[in-house]
C-alpha cells in the first residue's frame, strides 16, 4: 500500500447527498453541521424534494456548509444530433443552476450509446463540454469530468480512465474544466499514480471522491462500500492526489442501499470515523 497523508479534518470533508439518501437535505446538513463536516455535495433529486434550488440553498447556508458539486450533467453520447443539442441545453442550465446553489463544480457523467463507438463517444463528449465550457466561464462553475469504471463503458461512460479524461480536457484549453478523480472508478489503474502526477501537472484535478470497493458487490449501480470496508487503498490515492498538488474537499460518495437500510444518524458517525482511519 502506498504511503497515506496525514488525517484529514473534517471540516474538508463534503458528503454527498446520495450517501444518506433516506435524509432529506435538511435533516442532513444539520447531521453534517453537528459533526463538523464541512460542506454537501448536492444531487438533483435532492434539490427537487427540497423544493426548488432557493430551498436548497437557503437549507445548506442555514447549516454553514459549502456546496463543492452539484450532481450530475454531461450525458452527452447519443447517435441523434437532435439529443446531443439537447444535453447541451440541459447542461447549461445545469450551469446555471449550480450558480444559484453556489456550487463550485458540475460533476459530468460522460455518457455512452449501444449504438456509438466509444472512440466516436468520447468525440461527442468532447464537443458537448465544447458547447458549455463558455456557459461554464460565465457564470463562474466548473465542469468536472468524471471518468467511470469501465464496467460502466457500454451504457453511462465512454471514459474510462484518467488518461482519457486528461486528453479530452487537455483538447480544451484555458476554460472552467477539469477531472474528478473518483477511488471507485479508477482504483484499478495500473498507471493510477503516474495519471494523478500528470493531471496535477496539468492543474487538471478538480475533484476527489471516496468511497470502497466491496469484494462481494452485488450491484455495480448500488453498492458501494463506505471508506474501510473494501479493498481499495483509499488514503494512498488520497496521499497521491495531495502530492499532486490537490488541496481539496474530500467528497464522500457512497452509493449503497445496504447503508441506506441502517440509521442514518449513526451512519454519519460511522462515516465521520472512517474519515479520520480510512481516508
Amino acid at each position: 500500500m502506498s504511503e497515506g497523508p496525514d488525517q484529514i479534518d473534517l471540516s474538508r470533508v463534503a458528503v454527498h447527498t446520495i450517501t444518506c439518501k433516506p435524509l432529506s437535505l435538511r435533516d442532513l446538513c444539520e447531521g453534517l453541521s453537528a459533526r463538523g463536516f464541512g460542506g454537501v455535495s448536492v444531487w438533483r433529486e435532492a434539490i427537487d424534494e427540497a423544493g426548488g434550488t432557493a430551498e436548497a440553498k437557503a437549507i445548506v447556508d442555514g447549516a454553514g456548509l459549502r456546496v463543492p458539486a452539484l450532481v450530475r450533467g454531461g450525458f452527452f453520447v447519443s447517435a441523434d444530433p437532435e439529443e446531443r443539442a439537447t444535453a447541451i441545453d440541459e447542461n447549461r442550465r445545469l450551469l446555471d443552476q449550480a450558480a444559484e446553489l453556489g456550487a463550485e463544480m458540475v460533476v459530468i457523467v460522460p455518457g455512452s450509446s449501444s449504438d456509438v463507438p466509444l472512440a466516436e463517444g468520447r468525440e461527442h463528449v468532447t464537443r458537448g463540454l465544447e458547447g458549455v465550457l463558455n456557459h461554464a466561464e460565465n457564470v463562474g462553475v466548473t465542469l468536472a469530468l468524471e471518468p467511470l469504471h469501465p464496467m460502466y463503458a457500454g451504457d453511462r461512460s465512454c471514459v474510462n480512465s484518467l488518461a482519457q479524461g486528461r486528453e479530452i480536457c487537455e483538447r480544451l484549453t484555458g476554460g472552467r474544466i477539469g477531472v474528478a478523480v473518483d477511488v471507485y472508478h479508477v482504483w484499478w489503474d495500473p498507471d493510477l499514480e503516474r495519471e494523478i502526477a500528470a493531471l496535477g501537472k496539468a492543474g487538471l484535478i478538480c475533484a476527489f471522491h471516496a468511497c470502497d470497493w466491496l469484494s462481494d458487490t452485488q450491484n455495480r449501480l448500488t453498492d458501494r462500500g463506505l471508506m474501510g470496508d473494501g479493498v481499495i487503498d483509499v488514503c494512498g490515492i488520497r496521499g497521491m492526489v495531495e502530492r499532486a498538488g490537490f488541496d481539496g474537499d474530500v467528497e464522500v460518495e457512497v452509493i449503497g442501499e445496504r447503508y441506506w437500510a441502517g440509521d442514518q444518524m449513526a451512519y454519519l458517525d460511522q462515516i465521520a470515523e472512517r474519515c479520520r482511519s480510512a481516508t
